[in-house]
C-alpha cells in the first residue's frame, strides 16, 4: 500500500468516526427540540441531556484531525477547495458556534427556552447538510478551474439532483443513527417511555435512509458514470452494508440485543462509507486532483501517518473511557448522578 493510500485511509477513518459520533450528537439535539415542541420532553429530554453533556466537547476532535490532515498530506486541496468553499465553510463554522453556545445559554440562561432548543436542533441538521457540499463538489462539474482561478458554480450546485440527494441522505442518516443509539441508551437507562419513543423513531427513519441511499446510486450513475462503474466493481461492500442494515432493523423491531443492533448500524455505514471512498480513488476532486498530485515528501508523509495513527490510538481509548465513566455507568445512565 502506497503512502498516499495509507494517508487518505487514515483520514477517511477519522471522518467516519466523526460521522458516527457527530450523527448521534446532531440527531439527539434535533430530537430534544422535536420532543419539546410535541410535549414529550420530560423523561425523554432528560435522557438526551445525560448523553449530550459529556459528549459534545469531543465531537469536533475527529473533524479537526481530518482538516489538518488533508492539508498536511495533500496541500493542493487548499487551492481547489479553499476559495470555493469559503462561503459554505463559513456557514458551517457559524452553525457549529451556535451549537457550542447553546450549552452556555442553556446552562446559565433560560433552561426551557424553545428558541435555544430550536437553534440547537436545526443546526444539527444543517451542519451535516452543509458539510456534504465537499462530497458533492468532489464528484466534479461544480468548479470552474481556469486562468489560475477556482470558481464555485453555485447555480449548478443548487440545481443538481445529485447535490440534493446527498443532502437528503445526510439528514436522514443522522436521524437514523442517533435514534438507533438512543434506543439502546434508553433501554440501558431503564426508561421505558424513552425506549418506546426512540424505537419508533428508528423504525420510522429506517425506510427513508435506505431510499435515500438508492437515490444516491441513481444520481451518481447520471452525474459521474466513471465513479458509478467503480462502485459496481465494489458492489459487495454495499451489499454487506444492506445486510448490516437489515440485521439492525430486525433486532430493533424484535426488541432483541439492542447493543448489537447499534453495532450493526455502525458496520452498515462503515461498509458504505469505505466502499464509497475506495471507489472514488484515485480522485480527491474529479477530474482535477488525485491522491498522487501534490502529495508531501516521503519523510513528511511517514511522520504524519505515525502522528495520526497515534492520535487515533489515543482518541479511541479516550472515548471508551468517557463512555464507561459517564454514558454507560449504571448510576449515570439512570440519572442518579
Amino acid at each position: 500500500m502506497s503512502y498516499e493510500i495509507l494517508g487518505i485511509s487514515v483520514l477517511w477513518f477519522f471522518l467516519y468516526g466523526y460521522l458516527i459520533v457527530a450523527s448521534v450528537d446532531f440527531g439527539a439535539g434535533f430530537f430534544h427540540f422535536y420532543n419539546k415542541i410535541s410535549h414529550q420532553d420530560y423523561q425523554v429530554n432528560k435522557l438526551i441531556q445525560r448523553y449530550l453533556s459529556p459528549v459534545w466537547e469531543v465531537t469536533n476532535v475527529f473533524l479537526v484531525f481530518f482538516f489538518v490532515g488533508i492539508i498536511g498530506f495533500f496541500p493542493d486541496t487548499a487551492y481547489y477547495y479553499g476559495t470555493a468553499l469559503l462561503i459554505p465553510g463559513s456557514i458551517s463554522i457559524v452553525l457549529i458556534a451556535i451549537r457550542g453556545s447553546y450549552y452556555a445559554f442553556n446552562t446559565y440562561g433560560s433552561k426551557d427556552s424553545k428558541i435555544y432548543s430550536f437553534l440547537y436542533g436545526m443546526s444539527g441538521l444543517l451542519i451535516p447538510a452543509s458539510f456534504t457540499i465537499v462530497l458533492t463538489i468532489s464528484e466534479g462539474g461544480y468548479l470552474d478551474v481556469s486562468d489560475g482561478n477556482v470558481t464555485l458554480l453555485l447555480g449548478e450546485l443548487l440545481t443538481s439532483t445529485y447535490s440534493w440527494s446527498v443532502v437528503v441522505l445526510a439528514i436522514v442518516s443522522v436521524l437514523f443513527i442517533s435514534a438507533a443509539f438512543l434506543t439502546y441508551y434508553a433501554y440501558k437507562a431503564g426508561d421505558d417511555a424513552s425506549y418506546t419513543l426512540f424505537r419508533r423513531y428508528t423504525l420510522w427513519w429506517a425506510f427513508p435512509t435506505i431510499l435515500a441511499s438508492m437515490l444516491i446510486f441513481f444520481s451518481i450513475s447520471r452525474h459521474n458514470p466513471e465513479h458509478f462503474s467503480n462502485m459496481l466493481d465494489m458492489s459487495w461492500m454495499f451489499i454487506l452494508s444492506l445486510l448490516f442494515f437489515l440485521g439492525a432493523v430486525y433486532l430493533i423491531y424484535s426488541k432483541k440485543k439492542l447493543g448489537l443492533a447499534f453495532v450493526l448500524v455502525m458496520l452498515q455505514f462503515f461498509s458504505a462509507w469505505f466502499g464509497y471512498g475506495a471507489s472514488h480513488l484515485p480522485y480527491l476532486l474529479y477530474p482535477h486532483l488525485t491522491v498522487n498530485d501534490g502529495f508531501v515528501n516521503e519523510t513528511m508523509a511517514i511522520a504524519l501517518i505515525l502522528a495520526f495513527i497515534a492520535g487515533l490510538l489515543l482518541l479511541i481509548p479516550s472515548l471508551v473511557f468517557l463512555m464507561r465513566l459517564f454514558l454507560f455507568d449504571a448510576d449515570y445512565v439512570r440519572g442518579k448522578r
